[in-house]
């Protein structure tokens, strides 16, 4: 019985497993059949999305190509724009026989220019030098106003210098007759001496201020120890020394009688007397300062009849000015100056025989025949 049994056991896992066997090959196909549907269909979605790329792509494409087109037909309309208005300034040309025409006058002008041109050089290469030659004209004239209105030797012998640089500076033989006449009155200028007119003004000033301090026209009478001891005190004393102060300037007793006492002057002649003196050392202030001797001297003469007449000669003060008017008479105001006469006729001639040589080079210049057109 056991023996017949294990044989059923073993029939039946033999049977599942003929089952199994026949059942897998199905399941295979199955599952191959659905890897290959979806490879199918990824290759579709994958189709699909390369087309719509392509499809935009395309789109793109047309819409660069459209702005393209676009861009393409401004700049055609820009062109016939610019041809247009091209034609119409062509149009707008004179002929070809009016362009000759304009073409020969430019020549002509530019001709005419190159002459203007070269001749402007000359003149412009001269004109610095006439300049400089005309200013050392007008420096010899005002040395010879100064000279003969102010007598100023130190500005004259400056302006005649700087009419010497000048001429030094042209580096021209035909101008040494005008330096050597310029190198005359030089040496005349520098051997005339110049008078202080400066300080003779001052000094006369300084006068005038003193005028004012001469007070003392005569010694007067100081002794007022005596009159005390003479009176005493009260209303009679006091009297008596009024009327003695004002006696005392009319009658003085001086044991030195061999002295030069003038009589006293009133307060309203001794202003005046001032007011003259000042005025006479101011007449000589504008005399020297001017250069008038005549005046100088008579105002100086003046002044010194005005101290001997109506100051006191043993008054230092009086003395004092007294020998300083005497000594400033003698200061000269006014000097022989130099004539420049002869040196500016001389620059002057020099001056016109250089414009003559000039206008004579110039003149082959201007009869020169016009460029014309090749």
């Amino acid at each position: 019985m056991s023996e017949t049994a294990l044989p059923k056991d073993n029939v039946q896992p033999a049977l599942d497993a003929s089952v199994e066997t026949v059942k897998s090959p199905e399941r295979r196909r199955g599952n191959g059949l659905v890897i290959l549907a979806m490879l199918l269909g990824a290759a579709g979605v994958a189709a699909g999305g390369w087309g719509i790329w392509q499809v935009r792509s395309l789109q793109a494409n047309n819409q660069q190509q459209l702005r393209q087109l676009q861009a393409l037909n401004d700049q055609t309309q820009s062109l016939k724009l610019n041809e247009q208005r091209l034609t119409d300034r062509l149009e707008q040309l004179p002929p070809a026989d009016e362009l000759e025409g304009r073409r020969r006058l430019v020549i002509q002008l530019q001709g005419d220019q190159q002459r203007l041109n070269q001749r402007l050089e000359t003149v412009l290469g001269a004109s610095r030098k006439d300049w400089r030659l005309a200013e050392a004209e007008h420096l010899l004239r005002l040395a010879s106003l100064r000279l003969s209105a102010l007598q100023d030797i130190s500005s004259a012998q400056a302006l005649v210098q700087g009419a010497d640089e000048i001429l030094r500076e042209q580096n021209d033989p035909g101008s040494f007759a005008a330096r050597e006449q310029i190198a005359k009155s030089l040496a005349a200028l520098r051997s005339t001496e110049q008078p202080d007119r400066t300080g003779l003004f001052l000094q006369l000033g300084a006068l005038r201020d003193q005028v004012a301090e001469l007070s003392e026209l005569a010694p007067e009478f100081h002794e007022r120890d005596s009159l005390s001891a003479l009176t005493s005190d009260g209303d009679g004393a006091s009297r008596w020394a009024q009327w003695w102060d004002q006696i005392s300037r009319y009658i003085r007793i001086d044991f030195n009688a061999d002295k030069n006492i003038r009589p006293l002057l009133a307060g309203q002649s001794l202003t005046q007397v001032r007011l003259a003196l000042s005025l006479a050392l101011e007449q000589a202030q504008w005399a020297a300062l001017n250069g008038q001797a005549p005046v100088y001297t008579q105002a100086l003469t003046e002044a010194r009849d005005v101290l001997k007449g109506s100051f006191n000669q043993d008054n230092p003060q009086s003395k004092v000015m007294l020998e300083q008017v005497a000594g400033l008479s003698k200061q000269p105001v006014t000097v022989i100056t130099p004539d420049l006469a002869t040196t500016l006729s001389t620059v002057q001639a020099y001056l016109e025989r250089r414009n003559v040589s000039a206008e004579d080079s110039v003149k082959p210049a201007a009869s020169t025949t016009p460029v014309t057109s090749p």
